[in-house]
């Protein structure tokens, strides 16, 4: 039974998000007097509020300013790793970096990912659940509900790769994940099996692969077929499904060019990068200033976190890069950052990100990637080197080539070519929210040992074993008094 109360508190608090992003809004009702029924009734309202969620990818969801949306969510998970490294302790995230916060239930830190992942599941159920019934062209409901489809099981699958233990290919996987939601309500659930939550995401991937095919998306921050089809491949990469990883993630870069070295080193911010497949543009009226993805991992943003913590890969990373690789040029060896003329403010450390740029010193504004077809590439040669086929080096040698001109066909099988392609998906994907779950589906062990990570700051966390049990987040506290049905991981 739906709550009239959520329904009136979820609509009021999207169309006032919504009066940012639609100039077509800003003369309608007050929010205070649009109901739940209106609000469904035709699919140009549901099309509003899809741009609603698509907005609330970048807005702040609590009071501390490291929460905003899925760059906040991101930058998480990548601290958690390996690759990215902090210099000093004055930084967000520092409870995750050193593994105190996802050990402890009433963290913050594992507060943010239940609660944002399970606000954008409950605004796309609004949608998903409203539109056959709605007014309007069927093409119209497809696209509404093909994208609200994506982010229910986008998050759903985020959420059971932090919450859940790994998805093991050929087993039962009854092993707890999370709740599956898919309903707008009151109602208590208790926590899905790994397998239950795979199988809603693969639904809902599937159902939106259909309906998304003839749509034609007006940017990247909308989901199109291609998007459809990168989520499927990834979830596929994570189940060890590897024909289906291989199959979507070649559909999804057909046709999508790799961008030119000259574009690789312009700062990572552009949505309309010819290789970003989706992403969020922040323009100047939706800016969060120091909540901004850019004010915490770029290196030109005149922030404390930016000018006393830049963000270093992990030094033994980026010595295995080739002096040939673009990429190698997106950090800086000597931290000096001469390029970039940082005022004497800005403190310098060995290794440091140059890879995103803010607009400036005092702007804060960075585009954030979700999807780029390079991903693409990584998982098509993933998926063939674990089916032993020949074609994987060649997929592998077609984006390394447009990063490393000396860069030659590997003649690595098996194993050692895979162990070739995660390292290629490391300096790849650094920063864009993929070492924690990459170590976590491998079944590796977390090991910053023998590079710039400093032990007292990580608070002694450099080895991390597979089978340690933090690498299930623990269920936030909140979240368990609030439903007696959920079981906590163990403490």
């Amino acid at each position: 039974m739906k709550s009239n109360y959520i329904k009136q508190i979820f609509f009021a608090i999207s169309l006032l998000i919504l009066t940012s992003c639609s100039d077509d809004f800003l003369e309608k009702k007050p929010t205070e007097f649009i109901d739940y029924e209106a609000s469904t009734k035709t699919t140009a309202n549901l099309m509003t509020l899809l741009n609603g969620i698509h907005r609330s990818l970048y807005v702040r969801y609590e009071s501390n300013q490291n929460e905003n949306g899925l760059g906040s969510l991101m930058e998480q998970v990548d601290i958690a790793g390996d690759d990215i490294v902090y210099p000093v302790t004055n930084s967000w995230f520092l409870q995750v970096y050193n593994w105190n916060g996802v050990a402890n239930e009433n963290s913050q830190d594992i507060r943010f990912p239940y609660r944002t992942y399970y606000r954008i599941i409950r605004n796309a159920n609004t949608i998903i659940n409203a539109t056959d019934a709605a007014i309007g062209s069927d093409a119209d409901k497809k696209i509404v509900k093909g994208q609200a489809l994506l982010y229910r099981a986008f998050c759903h699958y985020q959420l059971v790769q932090l919450f859940g233990k790994r998805y093991i290919n050929g087993t039962v996987n009854s092993q707890l994940g999370v709740p599956v939601i898919l309903t707008v309500g009151n109602d208590n659930f208790p926590r899905s099996t790994v397998e239950e939550v795979y199988t809603q995401v693969n639904k809902d991937l599937d159902e939106a692969n259909v309906l998304l095919v003839d749509y034609v998306k007006p940017n990247n921050s909308h989901l199109g077929l291609k998007v459809a089809q990168g989520l499927k491949a990834r979830v596929a990469l994570t189940q060890g499904n590897w024909a289906i990883a291989a199959d979507y993630a070649a559909k999804a870069k057909t046709g999508i060019s790799l961008m030119a070295t000259t574009e690789y080193v312009k700062g990572f911010n552009d949505y309309n990068n010819v290789e970003w497949m989706w992403g969020s543009h922040i323009n100047e009226v939706q800016t969060d200033y120091f909540g901004n993805f850019g004010a915490y991992m770029s290196r030109n943003y005149n922030s404390t976190v930016i000018r006393s913590c830049p963000k270093a890969i992990n030094s033994k990373l980026y010595n295995l890069i080739p002096a040939t690789d673009i990429r190698a040029a997106l950090f800086d060896k000597t931290g000096k950052h001469t390029a970039l003329n940082l005022p004497s403010t800005f403190a310098k450390f060995p290794y440091t990100s140059q890879k995103y740029l803010a607009i400036s010193t005092g702007d804060s504004r960075c585009d954030i990637p979700y999807m780029r077809v390079a991903e693409m590439y990584l998982i098509e040669a993933e998926a063939k080197a674990k089916l032993g086929l020949a074609d994987a080096s060649t997929v592998l040698f077609n984006l390394v080539k447009t990063r490393n001109p000396s860069y030659v066909l590997s003649t690595k099988t098996g194993q050692a070519l895979v162990d070739e392609i995660w390292f290629q998906r490391r300096i790849e994907l650094w920063g864009e929210g993929f070492r924690f779950y990459d170590l976590k589906r491998t079944n590796s062990a977390l090991d910053r040992s023998g590079a710039n990570h400093d032990s007292a700051i990580t608070n002694g966390v450099i080895n991390v074993p597979a089978t340690d049990k933090r690498w299930q987040w623990l269920i936030p506290r909140a979240e368990i008094n609030a439903n007696p049905l959920i079981v906590q991981n163990e403490l």
